[in-house]
């Protein structure tokens, strides 16, 4: 079945469609740098960098999809900065408008899509009195699709990471309504942040290089699944710190953060996830797109790439192009791979329904 990744980034949604055997034939962004990383981990995909809120692109990604044959499902991953705790929230923000676009394309196509896929922050559903979660549902029901939506906690799916976001499915109407995925994960059994990073190299020395082999064996059941047979280590890069920064971050316990630090120390940044240190035992907190406010569990640095890929789910694998900054925010930006394989292999299920 053949999927379409609308504010792709750079394709952890799709990725882990891809990885439930569905075929992501286009993936569409406006940030070259994401879109060239997409490229690279989806190499049967084609890539378009447009905005989307203009008429002349949405027919230019209709007419690039009815000459493929059409598409089975829609997914899309709006820009959240107007609906974010962290963003400004400001009602008329044009960014709270471009799920239009994922309705307007499915109209135009040709061949009707099976399921709609729109996922956000969960301050989505509740920010100006819900008006954002009332048009989406509004727009399904104009365009024929049943509808439901979820908040899902990604370490019920064995993501190792504290994050939530919001789904929305909506399905033709023959295939009823979307039935989301049970959690395959339990509190006391998470995926923790050692069980996640513990087998990559230190940096304590050095900042490392890219590709390099693993310095030592997997020690887990999720490490070994990063794995997945390459032998060679990408996007494991240090960050060069200050001495005062390492004696800040030293001061920080396991699983703390900047109230826990002495008077006088680290008051540059106190706000509210200034100078949060991972805890090895617990899944890690949800990561953005910057990498200055978290720190490894054990060593005084902030975490790589490739360590917040990890917390992510992406496996080792999957390669960030672009420079350090921009490999950083395209980790944040992403859906877990893993909370999109569940999803999709859901979805996969409904739609292969022989009774339908």
């Amino acid at each position: 079945m053949k999927v379409l990744d609308l504010f792709s980034g750079c394709g952890g949604f799709s990725y882990g469609f891809q990885e439930a055997d569905f075929e992501v034939i286009l993936g569409v962004d406006n940030n070259d740098l994401a879109l060239e990383t997409f490229k690279y981990n989806h190499k049967e995909s084609q890539t378009f960098n447009l905005d989307v809120s203009k008429v002349e692109n949405v027919e230019k990604i209709v007419a690039f999809l009815d000459e493929a044959g059409g598409v089975d499902v829609i997914i899309a991953g709006p820009p959240c900065q107007g609906f974010s705790l962290t963003g400004s929230r400001k009602e008329d923000d044009e960014r709270n408008r471009l799920f239009y676009s994922v309705f307007e394309i499915a109209k135009r196509l040709q061949k009707r899509p099976k399921a709609i896929i729109i996922e956000n922050v969960p301050g989505l559903a509740t920010l100006y009195k819900g008006k954002a979660k009332l048009e989406i549902e509004r727009n399904f029901e104009e365009s024929g699709y049943s509808h439901t939506s979820k908040i899902l906690y990604a370490p019920d799916y064995g993501v190792p990471q504290i994050r939530k976001r919001l789904f929305f499915v909506g399905l033709d109407e023959p295939y009823g309504l979307f039935e989301f995925p049970k959690a395959i994960k339990e509190s006391q059994d998470y995926v923790t942040c050692s069980e996640a990073i513990s087998d990559l190299p230190s940096l304590e020395n050095d900042l490392g290089k890219d590709k390099i082999a693993y310095s030592q064996e997997a020690n887990s059941e999720y490490q070994r699944f990063m794995r997945k047979g390459t032998t060679i280590l990408c996007n494991h890069i240090g960050t060069q710190h200050t001495e005062l920064v390492k004696s800040v971050i030293a001061q920080v316990p396991e699983g703390g953060n900047h109230k826990d630090l002495p008077k006088g120390v680290g008051e540059s940044r106190k706000f509210n996830e200034a100078w949060t240190r991972y805890h090895s035992q617990k899944p890690s907190k949800t990561i953005d797109t910057g990498h200055r406010n978290h720190f490894h569990y054990k060593y005084n640095r902030v975490p790589t790439v490739r360590e917040n890929a990890r917390v992510q789910s992406f496996p080792d694998n999957f390669i960030f192009l672009g420079n350090k900054t921009a490999q950083y925010r395209q980790v944040g930006n992403a859906v877990p791979p893993l909370l999109g394989y569940h999803i999709a292999s859901k979805l996969k299920e409904i739609l292969n329904n022989e009774k339908v």
